[in-house]
């Protein structure tokens, strides 16, 4: 009569492992969690306008995006920008004395996240630099990743002297590097939050700029004719979005989100303001 019971007894041990393997599935897959926006070749033109700086430091497509890659690694999330060609460091950051080395000096890409969707919450504008920009209030950022060759002791200081009720929302990662076309950066998911696939993701190239003009936050201008430093095509006030190339539409490269970034990014001085858009993976 005892059989039956240690059948039943195996049996449930049986269970209960399945169980708990069926419950530890989640969380491996959370750390692998990933979402990836791609965005068409040679766009890397504002809003159809703008050229390329005349020193051969600025070779094409160098501020051209192509992919943003956001990556759950346990503790930290990693953002992955790759761009159209292979990122060099022509100033060699390594040898700047308020330090430096990321590997790279030219580019400037910040990566804005709407981690709610909710009209109200969060910031409408962007961090000082950016010209002539917004979001749209349903479309706000709640946290801004800041890839930049400069060193964190310098990013920290900008922020803290300029970015006002931005700055606990604006993160310098612990950690940026470049990889071939790619720039890498780590940040600790204490300070961003648990990355979901209903974020709204969007990432800006600008120019980096280490002594930058007024409120701008190490970012460089466009302005109205291309020097050896400045994009050009754009406007010498501050009506313009300091914007060389972003992610529109789906975020799927097609080809129409050509047009839907040079939409998003025509602006008017005293008229239509250029409005940033957020890209979502699910509605």
């Amino acid at each position: 009569m005892k059989r039956p019971t240690v059948i039943r007894s195996s049996l449930f041990r049986a269970a209960a492992a399945v169980a708990g393997a069926v419950v530890a599935l989640p969380l491996a897959f959370a750390t692998g969690f990933s979402v990836t926006l791609t965005d068409p070749d040679g766009d890397d033109n504002g809003p159809g306008t703008y050229k390329y700086p005349t020193s051969p430091e600025y070779k094409a497509k160098s501020f051209d995006l192509r992919k943003l890659e956001m990556i759950d690694k346990g503790d930290d999330v990693e953002f992955r920008v790759t761009l159209g060609a292979s990122i060099e460091d022509p100033w060699e950051s390594k040898s700047w004395p308020d330090g430096g080395g990321n590997g790279f000096s030219l580019q400037f890409v910040q990566i804005y996240i709407d981690t709610d969707h909710q009209k109200g919450s969060g910031f409408t504008k962007p961090l000082p630099g950016l010209g002539g920009a917004q979001f749209a209030e349903d479309e706000a950022w709640d946290k801004v990743v800041l890839l930049s060759p400069q060193p964190r002791s310098k990013m920290s200081a900008e922020l803290k002297a300029k970015a006002g009720a931005m700055r606990g929302a604006a993160l310098v990662p612990k950690s940026t590097r470049v990889a071939g076309k790619t720039l890498i950066a780590v940040v600790k998911k204490s300070e961003l939050g648990q990355p979901t696939a209903s974020w709204g993701l969007q990432a800006v190239s600008q120019s980096n700029e280490g002594f930058p003009v007024g409120k701008d936050i190490l970012t460089r201008p466009v302005n109205q004719t291309a020097g050896p430093h400045r994009f050009g095509g754009g406007d010498d006030g501050d009506c313009d979005p300091h914007v060389i190339d972003l992610f529109a539409g789906k975020g799927k490269g097609d080809r129409s989100e050509v047009d839907d970034q040079h939409k998003a990014l025509k602006y008017s001085c005293g008229g239509k303001v250029a409005t940033l858009p957020m890209v979502y993976s699910t509605p």
